[in-house]
């Protein structure tokens, strides 16, 4: 437990020089200025760009018709006022249906960057930064029929999409965890592992973890809430981070042997690392679920084309399945 929070301090240490380096980086130069940045903020790690997630948003505020901002949270303004006519939605649409109020969002994207920190599948450091922009979204109080809750109001199902951007993109600073140290925390609160300890244990014991690092092809998606004693628990989901779909398969169920192993072999090398297809059975739908039997009643039947050691990685699959 020392150990973990040593990390998390450590790595709120470093917060306001990322922080920094983010307010100085124009997100138009491209991921290369934003590591020169950081590589001088932060000079004792050498981080590297492996993935980028975006097609999310968040709420953002209010602007009137000339682009004045009447509210930068959305949200409250939209609560406020309603509480301030005790919850009286028509009153409300009532009151501003002239004023021509517009909604915006920050359409975001995730840029995932990481730093080694030791040997083991999870002992990097996982830097996320938010490349963010403004933009005008709906026109409150538009329609005829006015909302009848806030979600409607301020989040509506088919809302007409943005309409102009607010301002410059620009880097946000958003997360800095040891990864290892986050998922340790996880089994500290719940002793039985999760998807993502058994996949990152089926890493290191397999033929995947000797070849290549945990972080060179995946990076983890990390999430938390509180439960209803207030205490904070943690999720983590693994995104692979190829470029693209992962390939088809070129197997169909029923075969076996050589041709089996044809199709692992070409697999993984489009991958880029040994035992790929099984880390894609796991995490998509690339890979079905009875290439992992038939490769296991290879090895009983003496086709010996893959290590011992990846064998009992798929073996214990096939015992307790697993999905991340």
């Amino acid at each position: 437990m020392k150990e973990i929070l040593a990390w998390s301090e450590y790595c709120k240490s470093l917060a306001p020089a990322v922080a920094q380096s983010c307010a100085l980086a124009p997100v138009s130069a491209g991921p290369g200025a934003l590591l020169k940045e950081l590589a001088g903020g932060i000079p004792d790690w050498q981080f590297r760009h492996v993935f980028c997630r975006g097609g999310w948003y968040r709420l953002g505020g209010v602007l009137a018709r000339d682009g004045s901002r009447v509210s930068d949270n959305l949200e409250s303004w939209a609560q406020d006022a309603l509480d301030e006519r005790d919850g009286d939605f028509a009153e409300l649409a009532e009151d501003f249906a002239g004023q021509s109020l517009f909604a915006t969002r920050l359409v975001g994207r995730t840029h995932y960057l990481i730093s080694p920190a030791g040997d083991g599948p999870t002992d990097f450091l996982q830097l996320e930064i938010e490349d963010l922009q403004e933009v005008r979204g709906h026109q409150l109080f538009s329609g005829d029929s006015p909302p009848s809750s806030l979600e409607e109001l301020v989040d509506p199902r088919g809302a007409a999409g943005p309409i102009r951007p607010v301002g410059m993109a620009h880097y946000r600073f958003r997360r800095l965890v040891h990864v290892g140290s986050v998922l340790a925390r996880m089994l500290a609160q719940r002793p039985e592992p999760a998807p993502i300890h058994r996949m990152t244990a089926d890493w290191g014991a397999s033929s995947a973890g000797q070849t290549s690092a945990f972080h060179n092809h995946w990076v983890v998606a990390l999430g938390e809430h509180l439960d209803r004693y207030q205490q904070t628990l943690y999720r983590a989901q693994p995104f692979a981070t190829l470029a693209g779909e992962p390939p088809e398969f070129g197997a169909g169920a029923g075969t076996s042997g050589l041709s089996l192993h044809e199709a692992l072999v070409a697999f993984d090398r489009a991958v880029g690392y040994p035992m790929a297809w099984y880390f894609h059975l796991l995490s998509s739908k690339a890979v079905p679920h009875w290439v992992a039997q038939a490769v296991v009643e290879d090895a009983l039947a003496g086709f010996a084309y893959l290590p011992q050691k990846d064998v009992e990685v798929v073996r214990g699959w096939l015992h307790r399945p697993y999905a991340v």
